[in-house]
């Protein structure tokens, strides 16, 4: 399958589905010119999606770490990264809840400080 800019919500479901399975968290994907999928414990809760934070990579192209103030996640920290093209140009956006940003890494990873150093965030 190749993603454009009017890949369906029906046809980025099996995407978001396979994020949420993996990590266990509330996915949300969309492309540019049609609302998405959001999925959280395992179901498919929504299949007309977007989110202002979704739409922000949309037009920035650009990975966006930040606590929303209005949609579903309002006040819950998320990460949303750009689908580009071959050209580079964004053609959906995938986010997830940023667990990274919501946990004590170096606490939850004391006693294992290779983990850490392989999931930290860069500076």
């Amino acid at each position: 399958m190749i993603i454009d800019e009017d890949t369906s919500a029906e046809e980025l479901a099996p995407i978001a589905k396979a994020v949420n399975d993996l990590l266990v968290i509330p996915v949300t994907i969309r492309s540019k010119n049609k609302k998405g999928v959001r999925v959280e414990k395992g179901e498919i809760i929504d299949f007309e999606y977007t989110g202002p934070i979704l739409e922000r990579v949309l037009e920035e192209n650009q990975v966006i770490r930040t606590t929303p103030l209005t949609g579903e996640y309002a006040h819950i920290p998320v990460v949303v990264a750009p689908i580009r093209n071959k050209q580079g140009d964004v053609v959906a956006a995938l986010g997830v809840v940023d667990v990274v940003g919501s946990v004590d890494l170096g606490v939850v990873f004391s006693e294992y400080p290779s983990v850490f150093q392989k999931i930290a965030p860069c500076p």
